[in-house]
Parts: structure tokens; sequence; C-alpha cells
């Protein structure tokens, strides 16, 4: 008798994890059959995707607008069918506005319920707590303080670890990564990530290049990569470039990272912005999952971000909160409890301050040993594996064992 597994999952990160999950899942039963939202990863192992995964994603409040009326469709169609059918657990990657809305609708109708990755309640919006206690049977968690905040509040939770201290190497290889992107081997190297989305750049591109164009004044030689995630990026980077020119810039993609690997370096399959971090002496990077990827890879980093005031007044009118519940905003500070890599945001993040802390991540060779050391604790913490952590759980939840 084949048993079915509903599931969710709204970005490429996801798809990655749900692929591996899916074929621990069938190492306990190999009856399993999984369907829902998906993509090109979880296909391959037999995932039926009733939607493409990319009509979930939306980059910030304006897009999810005006993709209200094809999201609701899709929500609706795959309430149907999962009501329809019922599977012996929902599991939701992530897409936590999506997915917690429907763990509720089945788990009222006796569905049970597993979410993978908790919403950042511990920073914003902990009321958010009531609705994942009526949404989800079960929480799988990447991080290890999370187990306290839900096991308080009542909700099942299995700590799983995060699956990129899994795949980013422990001891990362910098000369193999500057031979991937042709970079000389005694460069100083400044990786800088204004952010994946229009708004992101459009706000911290011009403060980043102004701080570049201060440390090139002290070091005429220092070199920057700067990862793009696609042409639309690139093209809004550029146009902040020709505004604030900088030298020896070069804007990374991933043919670039192709390129290497045909001419014999390895890191074939990963993405551009990994083989930049793993390059790079010292990372500016804008706040979010990029800085716990630099974090990964042992790099003293400064870490910033701007808010327009529209985007804070919606972010305050959303959360019931002017700020967050943390003293910190990066990860990494989050994880250590303690603000072991800079942060400037909003109005601190002027170039004069920029530059300043980023040049001292460049040069203070003891502070990045220091920093080097607690990373890689940080690290070790993060590994487990996850995968078949997260199957065992989903697999005893499916078979009533919660």
């Amino acid at each position: 008798m084949t048993t079915r597994i509903g599931m969710v999952a709204g970005e490429p990160s996801g798809d990655l994890l749900a692929g591996r999950i899916i074929e621990g899942l069938r190492e306990y039963d190999a009856s399993v059959a999984c369907a829902g939202i998906g993509g090109p990863r979880m296909q391959a192992r037999g995932f039926d995707s009733w939607h493409p995964m990319h009509a979930l994603t939306v980059f910030g409040y304006v897009d999810a607008l005006k993709r209200i009326p094809s999201l609701l469709a899709i929500y609706g169609d795959v309430k149907r069918r999962m009501l329809a059918e019922p599977p012996a657990v929902f599991v939701g990657i992530d897409a936590p506005d999506f997915n917690l809305k429907l763990e509720l609708q089945l788990r009222q109708a006796g569905v049970p319920t597993v979410h993978f990755v908790g919403p950042s309640i511990w920073a914003w919006r902990y009321d958010r707590i009531h609705k994942i206690r009526q949404a989800v049977s079960h929480m799988l968690v990447l991080f290890p303080f999370e187990v306290d905040i839900y096991r308080k509040e009542g909700i099942p939770v299995t700590y799983v670890g995060h699956p990129l201290a899994g795949t980013i190497p422990m001891a990362p290889d910098r000369e193999a990564a500057r031979a991937r992107l042709g970079v000389e081997r005694g460069a100083r190297v400044l990786a800088m990530l204004p952010g994946s989305r229009s708004s992101e750049i459009r706000v911290l591109a011009p403060r980043f290049l102004q701080a570049l164009q201060q440390l090139q004044a002290r070091d005429p030689a220092l070199q920057c990569l700067v990862p793009m995630v696609n042409a639309a990026r690139r093209a809004e980077f550029e146009q902040f470039l020709r505004q604030y020119p900088v030298s020896n810039l070069r804007i990374v993609t991933s043919d670039d990272v192709a390129a290497g690997v045909m001419n014999g370096a390895t890191g074939e399959g990963q993405p551009v912005a990994w083989s930049v971090m793993e390059a790079a002496d010292a990372v500016l990077v804008a706040s979010g999952t990029a800085t716990l990827e630099a974090a990964l890879y042992k790099r003293p980093m400064v870490i910033s971000y701007v808010l327009s005031p529209w985007m804070r007044r919606i972010m305050a009118w959303k959360s019931g909160q002017q700020r967050p519940y943390l003293p910190w905003v990066g990860l990494p500070n989050v994880l250590l409890r303690d603000f072991a890599v800079p942060e400037l945001l909003q109005d601190d993040a002027t170039p004069d301050k920029l530059a300043e802390a980023t040049w001292r991540a460049l040069t203070d060779e003891a502070a990045a040993a220091r920093i080097q050391a607690r990373f890689t604790d940080l690290h070790a913490e993060l590994l487990r594996d996850t995968p078949a952590l997260a199957a065992r759980a989903i697999n005893e939840v499916a078979h009533g064992a919660k």
C-alpha cells in the first residue's frame, strides 16, 4: 500500500533539501509517493509537482501584493487536492505565509503536519507561535536555541541542524576558489554582496561602492568581487557602478565559475556567491542568509542593512514592533549571542563607517584568526545529518509515533 506524503517547497534551497529527504523517507518505506509543489531536484526523485515552485517565490511586499490572485488560486488548488485525498503527513518547507495557512486547514481536517524551517519568531512577531501551535504537529528547526522556544510553548520539535553546514566545507580552500575565479594568489580580495533583491541593491550598492572608493584610496591594489544572481540585478548594480566608479571590481556570474571548472578547477554546481566568499579575505554583506554562508566559510565580515522609511512603516505595521526582539540582526551574531562581527544598520550604514569596519576586517589578522575559530565551532554545532534526521521525524509523524 502506498504511503502518500504531501509537500510544498517554495525556494531552491528547500527543493535541494526535500529531494534528499524524499530519499531518506524511502529508506523507511519504499512505497512513499510525494506530491504537492516542488522543484527539479524533488521531481528527479519522482515527486509529482502540481504547480511550478517559482510560482511561490515573491520578492518583498510589493511583489506579494501583485501576486495575490495567482497565489490564492494555487493555494486553493493545493488545499482541494490535499483534502480530497489526505496524505499520511503534510510537510511544509519554509514559505511560512503559504504553508502555515495550509497546515492549519489540513490539521483541522485530521492530517498531521510537519513544518521545516521555523519562522524567525525569536526576532519578529513572537505572537505567531499561537498559529504555529494550532497548525503544526511537529516542528523541524535549523538552530539549537529554537528547541527551547518550541518546547516551552508545548510544540513537538526536533533540531535537525542546518543543511548549509553539511554542504559548505569545514576547511574552505581559498586558493582553489581563486583559481576557479582567475584571481591572483597574493591579492587582497573583498567580497561585496549588496543583496539579491532590487530594493536591497538600490539602498546598499551606493553605500558599499562609496566605502570601496575609500578602501581603494588606502590600498589601490584591493580587488573586489561582486556576485550577481541574475542579469536584472547585475544591470541595476552596474547603474550605481557608473555613478560611483572604482578600480579592480569584477562582477562574477555563474558563467565565470563554470569557466573556471572547465579549466580544471573544482567547485562545479555551487552558487557563485560561495566561490566569491571562499576566495575573499573579508566580506561586506547585506543581512540575510549570506551572512551565515560567510560564517561557514570562516570569513571576517561586516553586516549591513538599510530599510527605506516606507518599508520600515510596513514592517512595524505588520509586526507591531519597531525593532527586533534581539540586539543582533546578522545570523552569525544571533547564533553566537554576541557582536562577533560588526553590524552597521540604518543611519550607521554610512560609507565612512562601512569603510573603516571593512578595512579592519581585511587587515586585522589576529581578529580574523579569532573569528575563524569561533565560526569553526559554530559550523560544528550546526553540522548534523539534516536529511536523515528530518526523514526520521517525518516518518514517525506519518505513522503516529508523535
